[in-house]
């Protein structure tokens, strides 16, 4: 089969190529999936687990990518719940290898039920985002039914989710991000939005859930706009400096079949909306990877013709 693997973690996206690998095996609980769509995370050429397996050896030539749409080819002993010929969709492990090939072995608990009448590249931009999202909101942040929330990022792949899924649950939403994410945000449910690079972030107001995908500077200022007995969360670093009455949680996001499911069917009924943006074929993923190559919306690669 073909993939992209990547060798050396100091050569980057130059040492992304596309080659053939041998057929994945099905380990005990896994499937083989055989991969329609797939989506990946620009910065996870830096992550341990794209080099090293759980024990901390070296796993190279890996290959990338988390997220994925696709067919059940093959099922491992053991493996229950999906079934061979299915539709599917989720996440691969952090530490074996990922979603940018034409087949891959994935547990099979990462994955849940596709609805026929959802494309895979469309599916294929929502694992992380998704889950991302409502870990964040929901789980963390323990948001509900009219507070407030102010989004980071409201424009990008998690960001666009969190609006929707947060407006869905019927809390005050503000977006922020550059200018020319304004009329995105506020499309998507964002009753007001921020621009970073030229408006006070200070002058948002103070929100019950401070979600944060940016870090550095940002998450830092994001402080002071926690009320008391709110939270930041955030996914881009641990937190520095804690808000002073609240709570603040650095997290990485989880596999969860139950709620990969629900979220396909808020997908099928229009009730979500994963922003796609360039997508790509397989022999294309180096350059998709490339810093300064991503526009608007999710990169997704089209590993079959038919995805």
């Amino acid at each position: 089969m073909q993939a992209i693997i990547v060798r050396d973690p100091d050569a980057g996206t130059a040492g992304m190529s596309l080659t053939d690998l041998p057929h994945p095996h099905a380990a005990e609980n896994d499937v083989i999936v055989e991969v329609h769509a797939a989506g990946f995370t620009p910065g996870e050429l830096t992550w341990p687990g794209t080099w090293t397996d759980r024990a901390g050896r070296d796993r190279t030539p890996s290959v990338p990518g988390h997220e994925l749409s696709g067919v059940v080819t093959e099922l491992g002993y053991g493996t229950t719940g999906l079934t061979v010929g299915q539709r599917v969709y989720g996440l691969a492990d952090w530490t074996r290898d990922g979603s940018l090939a034409q087949y891959t072995a994935v547990e099979a608990r990462n994955l849940a039920p596709l609805p026929a009448d959802v494309d895979h590249v469309t599916a294929a931009a929502l694992p992380i985002s998704g889950l991302t999202a409502w870990q964040a909101l929901f789980d963390h942040g323990r948001l509900t039914t009219g507070q407030s929330v102010l989004v980071h990022g409201a424009a990008g792949g998690v960001g666009s989710i969190a609006v929707q899924l947060a407006r869905e649950a019927g809390a005050r939403v503000v977006g922020t991000g550059r200018a020319g994410s304004r009329a995105t945000a506020l499309d998507l449910g964002a009753e007001a939005f921020v621009d970073l690079e030229s408006e006070r972030l200070a002058d948002a107001g103070r929100f019950d859930v401070v979600f944060d995908v940016i870090g550095g500077e940002v998450l830092d200022r994001s402080t002071d706009l926690v009320r008391p007995g709110g939270t930041l969360v955030t996914i881009a670093e641990p937190v520095r400096v804690h808000p002073r009455d609240g709570r603040a949680v650095f997290f990485v996001v989880e596999p969860d079949r139950a709620r990969l499911a629900d979220l396909a069917r808020r997908l099928r009924e229009g009730r979500l909306k994963p922003l796609v943006g360039d997508v790509r074929p397989l022999a294309e993923a180096p350059a998709a990877f490339a810093p300064g190559r991503r526009g608007a919306g999710k990169t997704v690669i089209r590993v079959t013709a038919d995805g």
